[in-house]
């Protein structure tokens, strides 16, 4: 082989997470773009989260009956019809029909690809597909911005051009991804077969949830709460920090920040030409973050306390709520950008750290099922964030203006 089996594994799992999340980044970053200025941006980012948390909340009670191979087309269909439907269509409602159906993608490849890491070494798939869900981010919105303001390429065909990406999730799996076999101490995995290592609680362990499921032998009931028996134990050691955590970023960065606004002659005119330019850069500083900290296994670092890590950006909430309300701790953006690189930190610390310690404590019997399920947390914790921005952001905008401070209202949130 040209590249030895680490190598191949760690690329593939990062190209995985990459194109997986790019699409996300995208949509949100073109959201004026798809709805107008009159229309809440948050209704794109429920769009696109919404579908995505559904299908993870009930993936873990169906999708054990599909092969990874028909995921991977799967993924390839929702994901490329959904940009072609958004790129092509001028009506709002056909917008949304095609954002909900790349988020579907996004929640069924997110599900999918981390219970694909259970058959390899955790260091390089969770870590692969950790950074390459980062680099998503920086990657997504920079080449966003790069193809629309500096080529000056129109939106419907950058959106028309995303369309093909997904494709590539065919040529690594099948071109690149190395098969694990059972002989050399994971898991064996056949593409074509459903998975055989979801079992029932109370079941036979040598028979499978769906060999049990076709003989009769198990009622839909008894499925269902055999499932939720299962997802129980998951839930205060990994699922509540990861949820809170994502609730407590999303509130900063979709409710908060954008009224984290200074006198536009206090800063620099390089970098903030207006207030908009501001919220851009705290996005810029929020992905490079999460890019840092999703890498982070990568070099070894390993952070075990999970309630600390989601503990520390709930402070970060508390701070940024007092900036925008009272103009404290803060009187220069320069530590306020800090701040935002450090929340960006601890989202992607507490993200790498939460599936590594599943990959770890989980015994190998249910560690695939485990990993499918606790991925339902993070986009629940963004649905909870979206519901409550969009009262937040409208009250501390009016609070501020009641105070004689406007900007908010001067594209602040564009």
């Amino acid at each position: 082989m040209l590249f030895p089996e680490s190598t191949r594994v760690f690329v593939s799992f990062f190209v995985f997470g990459l194109l997986n999340n790019i699409l996300y980044v995208v949509i949100l970053s073109a959201a004026i773009d798809l709805v107008g200025s009159s229309t809440p941006k948050a209704v794109v980012l429920l769009a696109d989260i919404i579908p995505s948390f559904t299908i993870k909340l009930t993936a873990p009670f169906f999708v054990h009956l599909l092969p990874y191979q028909t995921r991977i087309w799967l993924l390839v269909g929702l994901s490329s019809v959904g940009m072609l439907v958004i790129s092509l269509s001028h009506a709002i409602p056909l917008k949304i029909v095609g954002i909900a159906l790349a988020s579907l993608s996004s929640g069924l490849g997110e599900s999918t690809f981390l219970q694909l890491t259970h058959f390899y070494r955790e260091e390089w798939a969770i870590g692969g597909f950790s950074s390459g869900t980062g680099g998503a981010g920086l990657f997504g919105s920079f080449l966003f911005m790069f193809m629309t303001n500096v080529l000056g390429m129109k939106v419907w065909v950058v959106l028309f051009l995303f369309s093909v990406a997904p494709f590539g999730f065919i040529g690594v799996f099948y071109g690149a991804l190395p098969k694990p076999e059972a002989s050399s101490g994971f898991p064996g995995l056949d593409l074509e077969r459903p998975s055989s290592s979801y079992q029932f609680i109370g079941s036979d362990p040598d028979i499978s949830a769906e060999e049990e499921a076709a003989s009769g032998s198990i009622t839909t009931t008894a499925h269902v709460m055999a499932t939720i028996n299962k997802i129980k134990p998951l839930v205060l050691p990994y699922m509540v920090p990861l949820s809170s955590v994502y609730i407590s970023e999303y509130v900063i960065n979709q409710g908060i920040s954008p009224t984290l606004l200074f006198p536009l002659e206090d800063l620099p005119r390089w970098l903030f030409s207006s207030y908009r330019d501001i919220y851009v850069v705290y996005g810029f500083l929020y992905q490079l973050g999460v890019f840092v900290s999703r890498s982070s296994v990568n070099f070894g670092i390993r952070i075990k306390n999970l309630y600390w890590l989601s503990a520390l950006q709930f402070f970060n909430v508390l701070i940024t709520l007092c900036q925008s309300t009272y103009d404290v701790p803060f009187s220069l953006i320069w530590l306020l950008l800090v701040l935002v690189f450090y929340e960006g930190l601890l989202g992607g610390f507490l993200y790498i750290n939460t599936f590594m310690s599943v990959s770890e404590e989980v015994p190998l019997s249910r560690r695939e099922f485990s990993m499918g399920a606790v991925s339902i947390s993070d986009s629940f914790g963004v649905v909870m964030a979206g519901c409550i921005n969009w009262w937040l952001e409208a009250k501390l905008c009016g609070w501020q203006v009641q105070r004689g401070r406007d900007w908010c209202r001067y594209g602040g949130t564009a």
